[in-house]
Formats: structure tokens, C-alpha cells, sequence
């Protein structure tokens, strides 16, 4: 195997899979502890481990890296949200001590820009679309707000590692320069400025001899790739149609309104029925589904607009997860759906464990970040399967995304 990754959550992990697909690599997704499949030259275990508690983050991380060890990984890659999603007791940190404390090496270089997607790093610093991170829209996520952009000032509170900035300038002399400074750094984490994809090109050039990298998906699309370009076919799979939206952010918000503009049929999350009778509410939505003419695209979101979210946005991001995840299952397993697109990176998560999805093949990209994958139910249905990151897609994402494996 070219390459083994721990992913944070299930989104990040297709996200990473897209770029080592599109990179040549035959590339699956492995749902939490399941088999490592062979016949691949990369994999990614998809772990649910962004918001869970430290010690099982950890536990889960190192249980992951010593089955991509056995399955004969050369080298590590540890997946974080190209926003660096976390918080002050987050799991970034103590997830790349131990990775690298686990392969007998002392640094590694943390990596988070994403240009495609507007991600970029100077000076430390992460911005989104231009703007610091701490002003960006994820400074209102209800799981992880974002109130730093310096990405020390991040890591500092969830590690004892010596963190090193390395500049725009070192990365633009080319990657022999690179190289000496990652070298010659204190041992610890190096956080790496980039702004471009050429900038993204210099670092993998440069990072060729470590054996744990850390990064967002963008890094890993410029690693180096075998000779020969692989694929795994992409299966067929029936009409239904179903799109479920557990993120609440701007871009998913744009994506509903543009859905529905376009023709979607759309209906909301009971949220006070999530919570006090989940299983009255997946009954009425999934017959809500079902009433529908075959030709239309039925979408359901757990808000619309800002002022949607509550203050207990954290418990009620939980139920919604747990309906959402049981329509989609219920759905599948009577034949109802066959297509999903989610959007939402716990959402995502809560809806391949309810399938009972062990491994992911992924398919055709429909954005930066954003694919079409297709596994196998614990009932034997193949559904096929987007799992998007909420900022993640054009606005037209839900209603195009259906021309790839029409």
C-alpha cells in the first residue's frame, strides 16, 4: 500500500480519497474498524473522531494506524478539516503525537490550506476566502467555532510539541530549500505556509522522506503517485433519489435555496419531534418521502437560515443526526432510495454507520473535496453516496451532482 490516512470524519475522509483518486491512486474508504481491503494503493479509514473526547480520538487514531501498519502502509497521513476544526481541548494535537510518536519519528509538517476551496495559510495564519479564519463563518460553527486563525495559537493549548512556522518565502525558493529548513527545524510540528497549488506541489516535493504527514485533502493531491493509473469500476445503481443536510452553513444554506429554486421538494427537521419522539419523526418523514412523485427530489435540512439554530445547538445537532441517518437507512433498505447526498460532516458519518457501510469505493468528483462513493449496506444494497462537507460544493451542487453516474 502507497499510502495509509486516519481521517476525522467521514467527509474528510472521501475529500482525501477524491485527491488520491484524481492523484491515480486505487483509493477505498474504510468505515471505522472494519478490514483493510486489498488491491489498493491507498486507504483511508474514516474515523467519527473530530468532536468525540480526546482519549477515544486518540485510541481510535492509534487502532487505525496499526491496521494501515499491518496492511503494509509505507507511509502515514493524518486528515484534518482544512478549516482545522477543533477546539482548545480538540483532538488535532494529541492525534499527531500519536502518530508520530507511534512511527519513531520526531516532526511532521501540519498543513491545512486548501486553495481550490479558498483555504489558504500565510504567516501562519489560516484564512478562508480571504478573510481569518476567527472572522470567517466558522467562527458561528455549533461544534467547533473557530476563534483563532493563527494555527499555533490553536495547537499550542493541545500539544507539548515545539511548533515551527515556515514561510511563503522558504516555500517559493523550491523544495531543496524546503526540505534543509523542515530538516533543520526543532523537532515538533512545522506549520507550513501555502496559498497556491504550486506552493502545495513544493511541500510534498519537499516532504518525500517523512513518514507522517498532516494536512488537508489538497496536500495529499500532489503526492507522489505509481506508475500506472488504476481505477475501480463504479457500480450501477437504481433511481432514487434523496438529498439530507445536517450542516448549517452558509454554503449548505445557499445550496438548499438554490435546490429549491431549481425545483427540489424540500421539508425541514421537526427539531422539538427529534428530540422527544425521533422515531415518530423518521416515520413521517420517510412516508413524507414516499408520497412524492418518482421524478421529484425530495430534500430534507435541520435548518435553513441562521436563525434556526438553537443554543443548544449541540444536543440538537445530535437528534438530528440520529433521524436523518434513520431515514436514510430505512430508505435504502426498502428499496425507496438508492442515491444519497449528504451534507454535513457528523451527518455524513451518522448516515454510513446506520447503512451499515464497511468500505467505500470512490467515484466521479464533482468538486474540490466533493465525490460520488458507493458501498455495500449490511443488508447487500449498493447505495451510492456523497458525503460532502457542509462548506464544501457549488450552490447547484443537489440538483447537478446526479449527472455523474446518471
Amino acid at each position: 500500500m502507497h499510502l495509509g490516512a486516519i481521517a476525522d470524519d467521514f467527509t474528510g475522509a472521501t475529500d482525501l480519497a477524491t485527491a488520491l483518486r484524481e492523484r491515480g491512486l486505487r483509493t477505498a474508504v474504510v468505515i471505522g474498524d472494519n478490514d483493510i481491503p486489498a488491491g489498493h494503493d491507498a486507504v483511508v479509514v474514516a474515523l467519527k473522531s473530530r468532536t468525540s473526547p480526546v482519549a477515544q480520538a486518540v485510541s481510535d487514531s492509534l487502532a487505525a494506524a496499526d491496521r494501515l501498519d499491518a496492511a503494509g502502509a509505507d507511509r502515514l497521513y493524518v486528515k484534518y478539516c482544512s478549516t482545522f476544526d477543533s477546539t482548545d481541548e480538540g483532538n488535532i494535537g494529541p492525534v499527531l503525537d500519536v502518530a508520530v510518536g507511534r512511527a519513531g519519528v520526531d516532526r511532521t509538517v501540519v498543513v491545512p490550506a486548501f486553495p481550490a476551496n479558498g483555504r489558504t495559510v500565510r504567516e501562519g495564519s489560516l484564512f478562508v476566502h480571504g478573510t481569518l479564519l476567527e472572522h470567517s463563518s466558522m467562527r458561528h460553527h455549533p461544534l467547533t467555532p473557530m476563534t483563532k486563525s493563527r494555527l499555533r495559537d490553536i495547537l499550542a493549548p493541545q500539544t507539548d510539541a515545539e511548533l515551527t512556522e515556515i514561510a511563503l518565502d522558504v516555500v517559493r525558493t523550491g523544495a531543496d530549500a524546503l526540505r534543509v529548513a523542515i530538516d533543520e527545524a526543532a523537532a515538533g510540528y512545522l506549520i507550513v505556509d501555502a496559498e497556491t497549488e504550486d506552493d502545495l506541489a513544493v511541500i510534498a516535493a519537499a516532504t518525500r522522506h517523512l513518514r507522517v504527514l498532516s494536512g488537508g485533502a489538497a496536500l495529499a493531491a500532489h503526492l507522489d503517485a505509481p506508475a500506472e493509473i488504476g481505477t475501480v469500476p463504479f457500480p450501477t445503481v437504481g433511481p432514487g433519489r434523496l438529498v439530507v443536510c445536517g450542516s448549517a452553513s452558509a454554503a449548505t444554506r445557499a445550496q438548499i435555496a438554490d435546490a429549491v429554486a431549481r425545483g427540489a421538494v424540500a421539508r425541514r427537521v421537526d427539531l422539538d419531534a427529534a428530540a422527544s419522539a425521533p422515531d415518530t419523526e423518521v416515520r413521517a418523514l420517510a412516508a413524507w418521502v414516499r408520497s412524492l412523485p418518482d421524478t421529484a427530489l425530495p430534500l430534507i435540512s435541520s435548518v435553513t437560515e441562521l436563525a434556526d439554530i438553537r443554543r443548544d445547538a449541540s444536543v440538537t445537532a445530535a437528534a438530528v443526526e440520529r433521524v436523518l441517518s434513520a431515514v436514510v437507512a430505512e430508505l435504502v433498505s426498502t428499496g425507496d432510495v438508492h442515491r444519497v447526498v449528504v451534507a454535513g460532516g457528523e451527518t455524513s458519518g451518522a448516515v454510513v454507520q446506520a447503512l451499515g457501510v464497511s468500505t467505500l469505493e470512490i467515484g466521479p468528483q464533482l468538486a474540490p473535496g466533493v465525490c460520488w462513493s458507493a458501498g455495500e449496506t449490511a443488508s447487500g444494497d449498493t447505495v451510492a453516496l456523497v458525503l460532502k462537507s457542509g462548506n464544501f460544493g457549488g450552490t447547484d451542487l443537489f440538483t447537478t451532482a446526479w449527472e455523474a453516474i446518471a
